[in-house]
């Protein structure tokens, strides 16, 4: 039992990251400049769009190795909420084409929203876990681990 404990952590911690490690991470590096040329859709620059997906790839591979390992993983979940919230504003900007009662770009642009504010929310439960008192935890202690794969229980 304590290895299929074991299994149903790991395996929705890696569900939780697989669109960043290794697919969005590899997109990135195999399609660097189509990455940069998507960037530059926000950045004035084409050094700081290439900036912007070297930042964006660090926090891919290594915040989502937190999240896997449990080494940080709370802090490292509040640093992918924050990215799933911050790609959503700015590039799934469902109100701009003005077409979304039409069915159009901003209709599917709006569900690509939706779906990076949800992942956040999952990040968060990693963060935050599911009472008040873990909040609390979490500001007292932002790098502490969640001590995923613990199997006894947390001194009380």
């Amino acid at each position: 039992m304590m290895t299929l404990s074991l299994l149903v952590v790991f395996a929705s911690r890696c569900l939780l990251v697989i669109l960043f490690l290794p697919f969005s991470a590899a997109d990135k590096i195999f399609n660097f400049s189509g990455a940069v040329g998507q960037a530059r859709e926000i950045a004035p620059s084409r050094g700081l769009a290439r900036g912007l997906i070297l930042a964006g790839l660090f926090v891919e591979i290594v915040m989502s190795l937190g999240v896997i390992t449990g080494i940080g993983d709370r802090l490292a979940a509040f640093v992918l909420a924050g990215y799933c919230m911050t790609t959503a504003l700015l590039w799934k900007q469902f109100w701009k084409p003005g077409d979304f009662w039409a069915g159009g770009e901003g209709r599917t642009l709006f569900w690509d929203f939706l779906k990076n504010f949800s992942l956040a929310a999952g990040f968060l439960l990693v963060t935050f876990g599911t009472s008040a008192t873990a909040v609390q935890d979490f500001l007292a202690h932002p790098a502490a681990s969640s001590n995923p794969y613990r199997l006894e229980a947390p001194p009380r």
